[in-house]
């Protein structure tokens, strides 16, 4: 067992709150990237902090008060550990550790906890990028687990998988997109079983799909897929191409698709209609996100620019202290997004011109996406998990 430690920053104190909104995937609710949550801050603090024995790009989730999250350790990082925290305090509830059984080469700047666990009410589903794939209860119970390069022997690449697995009711959809066996597959949540497997465009894709009115929404450098999660049936197709590490975002009757700049679309039955197209509004490697009516995207250049949903004007841009590898997030009129460099910024959107409101300086590469539930924010680097509030 590893020596763990949680150091609190702020004394503790109890109070009774209303239950935390769950953020159950990556980017939160549908991929959203928005919590329903009351905004944290805007100044924050660190409220604990804790060691992680190994790597980790996979950002956190969090359901009924509790905090999963993955890591990767050994000189392979062939050692998958799967954690449960209390969102309360950091304590360590449980920890179960694996072996992969897939190929677990990865670039430098990620890690084969490279995708983010996704949850329910019951379960939580955690995928390496070995194609090792988990499913436990929420006391850490093994479900069952897949060892998917068992059945699909070249799913991979060279650079490492990232693509996060997301729950569509009872199925759950897992991203497998490479130069030679490119697939994705629907899974019965209950067994681990195929539901549907479709073959994927061959080609190199670290994106997450979306839920979008019951469809889930696949992208990949060819474009926009909308797939049944119960049969695998192409609903609706955007072949346009898209971007192969930022993902869509969601809202309303629209998805905001990186492609060609950013793409809003409206799918329907066997297609989906353009509503606007801005070239200017590219993102980097973050994804975009709508907040408060707004639109945000954040740029290759470190900048944070609002525009309007609806057709794609822009109305202010904010350089930020980056570079920048994760994506922003966002609750009541407030962004937040960790820099490279580990500093975690506070963007009031409603200013004028865009306002940092403050800066959290953590020290330590941060590479991830933060998490939002209970008016806390929860970011890792490779070392540490923090929660700030």
């Amino acid at each position: 067992m590893h020596s763990w430690f949680v150091r609190a920053a702020l004394p503790l104190l109890v109070f009774s709150f209303a239950p935390a909104a769950d953020w159950p995937q990556f980017r939160g609710p549908n991929g959203s990237a928005v919590s329903a949550d009351p905004a944290p801050g805007p100044k924050i603090a660190v409220a604990w902090e804790l060691e992680l024995p190994g790597r980790g790009l996979s950002s956190p989730i969090v359901l009924g008060g509790k905090v999963f999250l993955t890591c990767s350790s050994g000189p392979d990082q062939s050692n998958l550990h799967v954690f449960c925290f209390d969102a309360g305090d950091g304590k360590v509830l449980w920890e179960r550790v694996f072996k992969a059984t897939g190929r677990t080469m990865a670039h430098n700047k990620t890690s084969v906890a490279a995708p983010t666990m996704c949850g329910d009410s019951k379960r939580v589903f955690a995928l390496f990028s070995s194609n090792d794939l988990f499913a436990l209860d929420h006391d850490g119970n093994l479900l069952w687990l897949r060892g998917l390069t068992f059945d699909y022997a070249n799913a991979s690449n060279s650079l490492g998988m990232a693509s996060s697995p997301v729950l569509a009711g009872d199925t759950l959809v897992v991203q497998s997109e490479n130069d030679s066996e490119s697939i994705a597959v629907g899974l019965d949540v209950t067994n681990g079983l195929n539901r549907w497997k479709q073959e994927r465009p061959k080609a190199a894709n670290w994106t997450s799909a979306v839920v979008w009115q019951g469809a889930v929404a696949l992208q990949s450098s060819k474009g926009l897929t909308g797939i049944d999660p119960q049969t695998g049936e192409v609903l609706w197709d955007y072949t346009d191409g898209a971007a192969t590490i930022p993902s869509s975002a969601v809202a309303g009757d629209a998805i905001y698709v990186p492609s060609n700049g950013l793409t809003a679309l409206r799918p329907e039955k066997g297609a989906a209609s353009q509503l606007w197209r801005a070239e200017g509004l590219k993102p980097g490697t973050g994804s975009p996100l709508v907040l408060d009516d707004a639109l945000f995207v954040l740029n290759g250049a470190g900048i944070l620019i609002k525009a309007s949903p609806a057709n794609g004007d822009e109305a202010w841009k904010l350089r930020l202290k980056g570079p920048f590898s994760g994506s922003p997030v966002g609750a009541g009129h407030y962004v937040y997004i960790a820099s490279e460099r580990g500093d975690l910024q506070v963007v009031d959107t409603r200013a004028k011109e865009g306002e940092i409101v403050q800066t959290v300086a953590l020290k330590d590469t941060i590479l991830s996406t933060p998490a939002l539930s209970g008016g806390a924010v929860y970011v890792r680097s490779d070392k540490r998990l923090w929660k700030l509030n």
